[in-house]
Formats: C-alpha cells, sequence, structure tokens
C-alpha cells in the first residue's frame, strides 16, 4: 500500500486520543478503562476528508472488549462540493448495513457539537483489508498490481456487482437525498442541478472558458429520458476494501450520493476504469484481469435489469464533473488548474 498520507488536514495524535477517551466515556456510560491506541491516517486514499483510523479497548460488563474504529471529521475549509451532504452520507451508510445487500461499515456514533475535536464528526467500524489506492495509481504500483490476473479479476468482479446490488435499492427508502433546490428531486434533474451549480461555484469569474461551452453542449444533447435511482458518487474500485481473499470488504466513500440516477454511476465507474487501468490509462496497457466497458455494463444490467440507453452521454458528463473536481482540488492545493480543453473539445465532439 502506498506510504503516502493525501489527508487534506492532519492533527497530532496523541491530543485526538485524550480527546476520543473522554467523548466515548460520555458515549459508554456503563464502560470503563478505555484506552485507545494504533491511531493512523490511510495511506493513498482520503483527500476529501480528514479520517483517523484507530483501536479502543474497554471492559464493560465485566468483559473486555476490543473494536477497531474510524474516526471521519466534516470538512471545516477543504469544501469539494457545493451541497452539503454531511448528515446523508451518514444515513445512507446506516441504511446500507441494516439493509445488508452490500457490505457498508456500521456507524457507531454520530458527534455535532464542534468543541469535543473541532468540527463534527462520525465513528464507524474499522474493517481490515486492502484498497487499491489512486496515490499512486494501482494500474502502476502496489498490492493490486502485484496480485495475478485472476485475483484482480475477481475483485474486479465482485465490485461491478455491489454496484449492480446497491443500484437495485428502492429509492423510497432513500428519499432523504432529495435534491436541496425545487423541481430537482431525484433523477437526471436532480443530477443536472447540482453540477450545474458545480459550474457556476467554480468557474464564477469566467477564469475558465471551455466549462460554459462544455456545458451547454451537455445540456443540448441530454438524454430525454430519466428515471429515478441511486448515485453512490464516488464509483471505483479504488472505493472499495477487499481482504486477503479478494472478497469486498466495504464499499466507502459516500460524500456525493444523491437520487440522480444509476447510470451516472456506471458511467463513472467505467470513465474512471479506463483511465486508471484502461488501454489509455496510466500504463498505457489494460491492467490484466480488469473487464472490459462491455464486461461492466453486462454485468451490471445483469444484476439490475436496467437500460443503458444514453450511457456514452452519462460518460461525457463525468468527464465534465471530474474537470470541475479537478479545478476545484488544484485551487484548495494552491494549484493551477489543469485543463486539457482539446480533449474535452474533443470528447464532447464540440469543434
Amino acid at each position: 500500500m502506498s506510504d503516502v498520507i493525501v489527508a487534506p488536514s492532519t492533527r497530532d495524535l496523541e491530543d485526538l486520543s485524550r480527546d476520543l477517551v473522554d467523548w466515548m466515556l460520555s458515549r459508554m456510560p456503563g464502560a470503563s478503562d478505555i484506552r485507545i491506541d494504533n491511531l493512523e491516517y490511510p495511506r493513498g486514499a482520503g483527500q476529501s476528508h480528514e479520517t483517523i483510523l484507530f483501536d479502543a479497548h474497554w471492559r464493560e460488563g465485566g468483559e473486555a472488549i476490543y473494536q477497531g474504529f474510524v474516526v471521519r471529521f466534516k470538512p471545516v475549509s477543504f469544501i469539494m462540493f457545493p451541497d452539503d451532504l454531511w448528515d446523508q452520507q451518514i444515513e445512507v451508510m446506516q441504511v446500507f448495513h441494516a439493509d445488508g445487500r452490500i457490505p457498508v461499515a456500521k456507524v457507531w456514533w454520530k458527534e455535532d457539537d464542534t468543541s469535543i475535536l473541532g468540527g463534527k464528526f462520525y465513528v464507524m467500524e474499522k474493517k481490515i483489508g486492502r484498497v487499491p489506492v489512486s496515490v499512486p495509481p494501482y494500474a502502476m504500483s502496489g498490492w493490486f498490481f502485484d496480485s495475478t490476473p485472476e485475483q484482480r479479476h475477481k475483485a474486479w468482479r465482485q465490485g461491478v456487482e455491489a454496484m449492480a446490488r446497491l443500484h437495485t435499492m428502492p429509492v423510497d427508502r432513500l428519499q432523504f437525498l432529495k435534491g436541496p433546490t425545487a423541481g430537482a428531486d431525484q433523477g437526471l434533474p436532480q443530477e443536472w442541478d447540482k453540477w450545474t451549480r458545480y459550474v457556476d461555484w467554480v468557474n464564477a469569474d469566467g477564469e475558465i472558458p471551455i466549462l460554459k461551452p462544455a456545458h451547454a453542449k451537455l445540456e443540448a444533447t441530454m438524454p430525454s429520458h430519466t428515471a429515478p435511482g441511486l448515485v453512490w458518487g464516488d464509483c471505483r474500485i479504488g472505493n472499495m476494501m477487499f481482504d486477503a481473499n479478494y472478497d469486498l470488504l466495504a464499499v466507502m466513500d459516500w460524500e456525493q450520493a444523491t437520487l440522480g440516477g444509476s447510470l451516472n454511476d456506471l458511467g463513472w465507474w467505467i470513465t474512471l476504469g479506463e483511465m486508471m487501468h484502461g488501454e489509455s490509462g496510466f500504463a498505457g496497457k489494460r491492467l490484466e484481469g480488469m473487464g472490459t466497458r462491455q464486461d461492466t455494463i453486462d454485468l451490471w444490467q445483469g444484476i439490475t435489469g436496467q437500460s443503458v440507453e444514453g450511457l456514452e452521454w452519462y460518460e461525457d458528463f463525468m468527464a465534465l464533473k471530474t474537470c470541475l473536481m479537478s479545478i476545484r482540488m488544484g485551487r484548495m492545493r494552491g494549484q493551477e488548474p489543469l485543463i486539457d480543453e482539446a480533449s474535452m473539445r474533443k470528447r464532447l465532439k464540440m469543434d
């Protein structure tokens, strides 16, 4: 696994340990002798939220108890998205954990009192496994790169199957994900509304000229049909954890969840997958064992039974989304945005 910490901010872990002990005592009045150790930041992942892993030991009811935890903080200054979906990401995790159709970590506690640790946070169970990280890219080095094609295929297949199963969740159980603006409660209008506001957010001064015509081209070619359905958001194998047998342990990172329609996720998985491990990706050739675009579509449709009509448009939409996120991330890190205008024009057939 990568040795790179990519968290947006870090803190003194000894101070955090003491504060967590006091806070956990207030949350578990029947517990005593709480001890916290092994605090660490994840490596190669977790760029948008400060996330810290730790182990806790305590006594309760005459028994010694151990539990691994993860504390995840609400961003205060490092804000990737204009919409605040903090409470919604926690709730969607709770729904899926209780439902069981995909593996999602149990949320133990949510804390809104910002005076305790300097901001809102939640604590969930820690899963012990490995993640195909983005820094450095999993297609170029690390445990996933060193795996056999058969092992990688097993992980890829389980990842696509989990993505498909989460898209079978009835939307009436997820109504807390309705859009924040009138007329965009769910379906493609919600997702389009969200990212239209993102364009305005990062390009208020018109500094990046390609964004306005790219957005207009997508709007003019938008599919006429739409249907409600869950959008996981950052839908990729890099937000999944696997055990030593390459079985899926957890689906992670729900900060972009909406009811904007499942083809947003399928387009995201395919496009980012090709970027990370496809022929045109970082390594310059397909990482053996990873399925193709058509493999992904076939497997996903076999589980969801949903149409993929208009999928190419969603793949183009995903290109705009990642461009916007790259701009925002670069600005927060004090870097000039790297925009490949020629590629954007070619992809959207703007010339």
